[in-house]
């Protein structure tokens, strides 16, 4: 039996179309959690049903059994903007994978991902990163450099030193982890330095969060030239499977 000392529960909901995928799904939440993680309640329903419950502040997609597709991806952020999305698709679809990230969604596995991978994915989610692979997550951020948006001209906010430290690291595509062991300090802290990154550059993730520095004077442009220049001349790092950015 589960100890009943967890953390509250955290509602994730279970959005496929076949039955042998939503069992599949299922499984991840039989298992009870880990010392100091919160353990995870299942709802199933179509994605009407889900996006009426109000508690309901993660969803897993799989995008294997969907018939929509990405129009589903879409439909849900424009009604339920701030419910975030775990994405399961298919393997070796990166053109997907970055869709299904600007389209809203904070994390995509493809459909080998173990259930051990899944849960690690949701808990990256709901600690607020991104999880996907490091090679996806630069590409995006190129891709979207190349797109005009007025918002990135406008005035940079003002960073401490520490915040600028952080946010170099977070470019580097360190995680939460790597970024307290380089600096010196708990991970929780790292965590309230991108929590106000977050807030003063106007973006809601670490995608938005590192187009709009990479862009911009958000930190010194160069350390931004000598990054990309180091992107092109050297491979990026092999991820872990499927590491957060």
């Amino acid at each position: 039996m589960c100890s009943m000392r967890s953390p509250r529960p955290i509602r994730v909901g279970l959005l496929a179309d076949e039955p042998v995928r939503l069992a599949g799904l299922t499984s991840i939440f039989e298992e009870c959690a880990k010392e100091g993680q919160a353990p995870l309640f299942p709802i199933i329903g179509t994605m009407e049903e889900l996006l009426t419950i109000p508690a309901l502040d993660y969803l897993v997609v799989d995008l294997n059994s969907s018939s929509s597709g990405l129009d589903t991806l879409e439909a849900i952020r424009r009604a339920r903007p701030a419910l975030r999305q775990i994405v399961i698709g298919p393997e070796g679809s990166d053109e997907l994978a970055m869709k299904a990230i600007m389209a809203g969604a904070r994390a995509y596995l493809d459909m080998s991902a173990s259930p051990q991978t899944v849960r690690q994915a949701i808990d990256a989610v709901t600690s607020g990163s991104i999880w996907a692979p490091r090679r996806l997550l630069s590409k995006l951020i190129d891709r979207l450099l190349t797109t005009p948006d007025s918002s990135l001209t406008n005035a940079n906010p003002h960073l401490t030193d520490r915040e600028r430290q952080v946010l170099e690291l977070l470019l580097k595509a360190h995680s939460n982890r790597e970024i307290a062991s380089q600096l010196g300090i708990e991970e929780r802290t790292v965590k309230a330095h991108v929590s106000r990154l977050l807030r003063k550059a106007g973006v809601e993730n670490r995608v938005e969060l590192s187009m709009r520095a990479s862009s911009g004077s958000m930190v010194t442009g160069d350390w931004v030239i000598e990054r990309r220049r180091s992107e092109r001349q050297s491979p990026p790092p092999p991820p872990p499977p499927l590491s957060n950015s």
